[in-house]
């Protein structure tokens, strides 16, 4: 699987980094969702879990920021 991304805001501000990163997320995050729901996983299950997987990543690299 790939993922191609744009390029960042031309401005660092968190808020524009913040909703440009939804915008392209937002659509694989939905296909990984629906997948699992039409697997029978419980879907608000499947999106806790993305929460607590992004802040665990979160977490580990925070050191490294």
């Amino acid at each position: 699987m790939e993922f191609k991304f744009g390029k960042p805001p031309v401005e660092e501000a968190a808020e524009d980094t913040s909703i440009e990163c939804q915008r392209q997320l937002q659509p694989l995050i939905e296909e990984i969702v629906s997948a699992a729901v039409a697997a029978g996983w419980n879907q608000k299950d499947v999106l806790l879990a993305l929460v607590e997987l992004a802040w665990d990543l979160y977490e580990k690299r925070s050191a490294d920021l």
